[in-house]
């Protein structure tokens, strides 16, 4: 046997390795992004906060009978914070600006869900501008 033959094993062992590695380090392993596919983090707010949200809060983020706008003044973020929408979300809230009833928790969503809502409702307050 030869030196050649006998590295021969341990060459293509160490190829099949590095292809593993190499390939799962493209795929990534961010269960999150292979459930939404390439939507990006506005895009999944978008949808999360639309089967979410939108029935009480507007599919517009003006508000409905059952909840405020999200548009109004008093949501800006140095007023009601991002921890303020995720208690919430987690929590509930009571009713306060509004005159629609208490908040109930919103079960069923992952933390990534939260924040994408959060970032979707952000970006359009910055788009859309605050109501009085």
């Amino acid at each position: 046997m030869n030196v050649r033959s006998a590295t021969k094993p341990w060459g293509i062992l160490l190829s099949a390795v590095l292809l593993v590695v190499g390939l799962s380090a493209c795929g990534g392993t961010d269960t999150d992004a292979e459930a939404t596919g390439s939507e990006s983090g506005l895009d999944r707010g978008a949808r999360v906060y639309a089967q979410t949200c939108a029935s009480c809060h507007g599919e517009d983020l003006r508000g409905t009978d059952k909840g405020p706008s999200h548009l109004s003044i008093v949501y800006e973020p140095n007023h009601h914070t991002d921890d303020s929408f995720r208690n919430a979300i987690a929590n509930g809230a009571p009713q306060h600006h509004w005159n629609s009833g208490d908040m109930p928790a919103v079960g069923g969503l992952s933390d990534s869900d939260v924040e994408a809502v959060i970032a979707f409702v952000r970006a359009e307050q910055e788009r859309q501008g605050f109501e009085p």
